[in-house]
């Protein structure tokens, strides 16, 4: 009977315990103290929870990457990046159109995927050409870096 009483009683002070830490920090919320949390999961949180579906590093790294386009088509809850045809001046006979996707709400390598497509102008008409792979690969670790940067300068600002 005593060994019973104990742990119901031990059970109770357990319970009551953990409570007490709940109600401090929803006190210290109510009043505009949340409680601390370090830079890491702040971070974490900042990039699993947006208002755009995808990771918000690699939505604006890419957007600002393929900033030299103009922009055909944009989906942030899907995470698409469609450009228009783009003609660089110093090459009028060729074209190029970007598609970036990203796949995942974490900031991964495997989480973007980019596709590029190439034409060029024969005999006055455009011409599907190859693109290389590695134009393809740059592009990539391209927008990887500027969202690797972004991510940083958001943790020490």
């Amino acid at each position: 009977m005593g060994r019973a009483v104990s742990s119901v009683l031990a059970l109770a002070c357990a319970v009551a315990l953990s409570g007490c830490e709940f109600v401090r920090n929803d006190i210290n919320r109510t009043l505009g103290r949340a409680p601390a949390t370090d830079a890491r999961s702040a971070d974490l949180a900042a990039a699993q929870v947006t208002t755009i579906g995808v990771n918000s590093y690699l939505w604006r790294a890419a957007l600002d990457t393929l900033s030299f386009a103009p922009l055909a088509q944009t989906d942030s809850a899907g995470g698409v990046i469609v450009t228009d045809w783009y003609v660089n001046p110093n090459s009028p006979g060729e074209r190029v159109k970007v598609t970036a996707t990203i796949l995942d709400a974490n900031l991964r390598a495997d989480a973007l995927r980019v596709a590029a497509s190439r034409q060029v102008l024969t005999g006055g008409q455009w011409i599907e050409a190859p693109v290389a792979a590695a134009t393809v690969q740059r592009l990539e670790e391209i927008i990887l870096t500027r969202a690797r940067d972004l991510r940083r300068n958001a943790i020490a600002g």
